[in-house]
């Protein structure tokens, strides 16, 4: 499953911290609080952050924040950046001479190592409080979206050959996590090719309360959903999605193979999100995933299909493929909905041309462009969409019922 993210700006330089380590970070002594005071205290701050310096953050923060910021740099000292900066927001306005506080919006961008090609972005809010002629950050909160040190932990890594794992959860089931992501790398590449990358990136969170507040929702609204695949903002549209974050509860309730394909079904979102727009219909992309990760499973369509296959015998025999709004997290009969569209796209590949041929389908809605679906499917296969349904809705009756 995929879930969108707004696109954001390029990453600027992150200046070095200002002073020797130890001295107060930020601009220099004074009571003004312009757009580059504050962007010199900001890039001190992501400076010290970024390279573990405890006596620099401490400098840039108030009295009374030291305890919070020395817990925040524990929490992100296993965190491999590569850059992090803060952005001004453009609403920023300068506190008049006699405030004593004041709240800025800004953007955390950060790119981690080895893993980010563009740095992901998120809102956060800055409060400061004048002390004497200077100014020093008094705490930071996230807006939306959180980071995985804002859960309140300490953030641990498990690295693989064609992974990076990061989380909360203990150490034992991040190595597991990593396992698998190593696995489906080479079988996704094996479908879709190496010009993705071949890297993933995966977030897991130690409980379903944490996995919801990294994507900004509700509790239960991934409830009995193990990943989404998430495209951070920061990196351009055409990028292969960054995030690959783990349902912890949900994951947990699956047996080894249930996982395997959980992985490899997320794996393959990163590797064809530059080939998915929004007219790609989800029983596709979502289809294309399911039937990339079950393809080496040796498992048959009733044991793929099982909530489907129940419903055929019943003789409720599906007409038409499911809409988008199927897919939706908590809808009744979503199971059916990802059955159905894996055996569409093992149609595809049955008795149209194979793997090849459904990638090769996969790219020309890409490229076809809005509203052109039935034009891909008569280039691809020969056939219209109605057609193609009237194979598939047989098929389901043969393979299931």
């Amino acid at each position: 499953m995929t879930a969108p993210a707004p696109v954001g700006a390029p990453l600027p330089t992150v200046p070095s911290p200002a002073g020797p380590t130890g001295s107060p970070s930020g601009p220099a002594a004074g009571s003004s609080l312009g757009r580059a005071e504050l962007e010199a205290l900001l890039a001190a701050r992501a400076a010290a952050l970024r390279t573990g310096d405890r006596a620099a953050l401490l400098g840039g923060s108030a009295p009374g924040a030291a305890e919070a910021q020395a817990a925040l740099l524990g929490w992100t000292a296993g965190v491999p950046f590569a850059e992090l900066a803060y952005r001004v927001g453009p609403s920023f306005a300068e506190p008049g001479p006699q405030a004593a506080s004041a709240s800025v919006p800004v953007e955390l961008a950060f790119r981690l190592a080895g893993v980010d090609d563009h740095p992901a972005v998120l809102q956060r809010k800055v409060d400061l409080v004048r002390d004497g002629g200077r100014w020093l950050v008094a705490g930071e909160e996230p807006v939306g979206s959180v980071a995985l040190w804002d859960l309140g932990g300490t953030v641990r890594t498990a690295s693989g050959k064609r992974c990076l794992v990061l989380g909360t959860a203990d150490a034992a089931e991040l190595g597991e996590v990593a396992g698998l992501a190593d696995r489906a790398v080479p079988a996704v590449s094996e479908v879709w090719g190496a010009g993705w990358g071949g890297h993933l990136l995966l977030e897991l969170a130690e409980t379903e309360e944490q996995f919801a507040r990294l994507l900004d929702v509700p509790a239960d609204t991934y409830r009995g959903i193990a990943a989404v695949t998430l495209a951070m903002a920061g990196a351009p549209v055409r990028t292969p999605a960054d995030r690959v974050l783990v349902n912890p509860e949900a994951y947990r309730d699956l047996s080894e193979l249930g996982r395997r394909v959980v992985v490899t079904h997320e794996a393959t979102h990163v590797a064809t999100r530059a080939d998915t727009r929004a007219w790609t219909p989800l029983w596709l992309s979502e289809g294309v995933a399911d039937w990339t990760a079950y393809r080496e499973s040796g498992r048959t369509a009733r044991q793929i299909a099982p909530e489907l296959a129940a419903e055929v015998r019943a003789g409720r025999v599906p007409t038409a493929l499911p809409d988008d709004a199927a897919f939706a997290a908590g809808t009744a009969g979503i199971a059916q909905a990802y059955e159905m569209s894996w055996l569409a796209c093992d149609l595809v590949a049955r008795q149209h041309g194979g793997a090849t041929r459904l990638v090769a389908l996969y790219r020309a809605v890409a490229a076809a462009g809005s509203g052109q679906l039935e034009k891909a499917f008569r280039t691809e296969l020969g056939i219209g969409v109605a057609e193609f349904t009237r194979q598939w809705a047989k098929d389901l009756t043969a393979r299931l019922g």
